[in-house]
């Protein structure tokens, strides 16, 4: 696809994301929509495994947090994340089923840019990112690799 270039280095060329998401399936669901979109993807089934994934990995450019998160729920996790980061950009998005005000207030006083109601579609991730500025990321990336992307 991206001749004279080794996969290490192409992937090093792909936006990352982390998913902190408690059920494998929805895992899977997201995982496959984001590599769709060009991410590379790691997961991660708590907050405590998300922060070790994030410190191996470094940097994310999109983090998909489930709100029903085991062990550190998941305001402790986009807390401790926030702080962890400091002033490094990256987007976070909580995912709930039903979030109430209340729950979403706190998610974002905590450091979620976003979020996203369960169940979702592939646009609503698309009009998401775009809101958060990832989609001229992945059109400048589209530019640099020179071919077609949409």
């Amino acid at each position: 696809m991206w001749p004279g270039r080794s996969a290490a280095q192409r992937c090093e060329d792909l936006m990352k994301a982390l998913v902190v998401e408690t059920s494998s399936t929805m895992r899977a669901v997201l995982r496959r929509i984001l590599a769709m979109r060009s991410f590379d993807v790691s997961e991660a089934e708590n907050g405590q495994q998300a922060l070790e994934m994030l410190r191996k990995v470094g940097k994310a450019d999109l983090v998909l947090v489930d709100w029903a998160l085991s062990g550190k729920n998941s305001l402790e996790f986009i807390t401790s994340l926030r702080h962890e980061t400091g002033n490094e950009t990256m987007v976070l998005m909580l995912a709930e089923r039903e979030p109430g005000i209340r729950e979403l207030h706190r998610a974002l006083l905590a450091g979620a840019d976003d979020y996203l109601t369960k169940p979702f579609t592939s646009l609503q991730i698309d009009e998401k990112m775009a809101r958060a500025g990832l989609t001229w990321q992945w059109d400048a990336y589209c530019d640099r690799q020179g071919h077609p992307c949409r």
